[in-house]
């Protein structure tokens, strides 16, 4: 199993997608900390990025100097999956999502190795630091109908998975909202917890997850200039059922969005999301921190 220190995974693009502009690759300055302690339910520390290579530990150093007391690592493919597990295996503050992304699944297919990748993600899932299943679902934007059918199989598999093994759900849901609804729907037993990671829906999407009891996960996008409707959704998103995230490296909140994003960054999102929610923001933060226990267990 890779280790919670290798530099072995990928590294995010120096240069911006839309414009092909480079990057600034400094790490933004610190945030003012939080005064309740928060979690980080979505990161990906095995990228790369930025000037300086950061470790797991040093990473969650900061982030706890802010008031993130901890993170869960979020596996994409089988070598992100391991390298999470052993992160949270040697990191008390850290806990493990594991999975196949929807858009490696059909390609993974094509190349027959599919179901040999998600025994795998099944065999990590006994390890105890894992506390989801994930990410998993549907990708319209980068999967074609070429890939759909294989994608929504997938989805299947993971659901069942984290339902037989008493683990949550966490969601990727890209330009899919119905689909995904449709397949949670459609299916008889759901997990304990169902996150829908980095939310990117809209204010009907938040009632729904209201009504089927779906937490909603909101990252640095919340912050964007022209994320309206994403700040509409959590005004109505029921406050038990709304959670933090970074999806770091990516997703850097306002006003420093393109450079590297980490845990210790998570204030930036949480100031905004409070006053979106007319919150103060102590409390706020007290709220997340229960609905992230309640969501994946308490560990920090």
């Amino acid at each position: 199993m890779a280790s919670a220190e290798d530099a072995g995974g990928p590294a995010r693009s120096q240069t911006e997608a839309k414009s092909k502009k480079k990057r600034r690759l400094e790490y933004p300055p610190a945030p003012q900390p939080l005064p309740v302690p928060v979690i980080d339910n979505h990161a990906h520390l095995d990228f790369r990025d930025g000037q300086v290579q950061v470790s797991v530990a040093q990473h969650l150093d900061t982030a706890e100097a802010l008031g993130v007391a901890g993170a869960v690592l979020v596996g994409y493919d089988v070598a992100s999956s391991e390298f999470s597990v052993a992160a949270a295996q040697s990191e008390p503050r850290a806990k493990a999502a594991v999975a196949l992304h929807p858009n490696d699944a059909p390609r993974l297919n094509e190349q027959g190795q599919y179901d040999a990748a998600f025994a795998r993600i099944a065999e990590l899932t006994t390890q105890p630091e894992v506390v989801a299943v994930g990410e998993t679902g549907l990708d319209y934007f980068r999967t074609g109908d070429w890939g759909r059918d294989f994608q929504r199989r997938s989805f299947y598999d993971h659901i069942a998975l984290a339902e037989q093994r008493g683990l949550a759900l966490q969601i990727h849901d890209r330009e899919a909202h119905n689909d995904v609804v449709s397949v949670l729907k459609d299916t008889p037993e759901l997990p304990r917890s169902v996150v829908f990671h980095c939310f990117s829906g809209d204010a009907e999407l938040a009632r729904i997850c209201n009504a089927n009891g779906w937490y909603m996960s909101f990252a640095g996008t919340v912050t964007f200039k022209n994320s309206a409707g994403l700040r509409e959704a959590l005004a109505v998103a029921d406050p038990q059922l709304i959670l933090a995230e970074t999806d770091s490296p990516f997703l850097t909140p306002h006003p420093y969005r393109g450079q590297p994003n980490a845990p210790y960054l998570i204030p930036q999102t949480m100031r905004l999301m409070a006053e979106v929610r007319g919150a103060e923001l102590g409390q706020f933060c007290q709220q997340i921190m229960f609905n992230t226990h309640q969501a994946y267990g308490h560990w920090v």
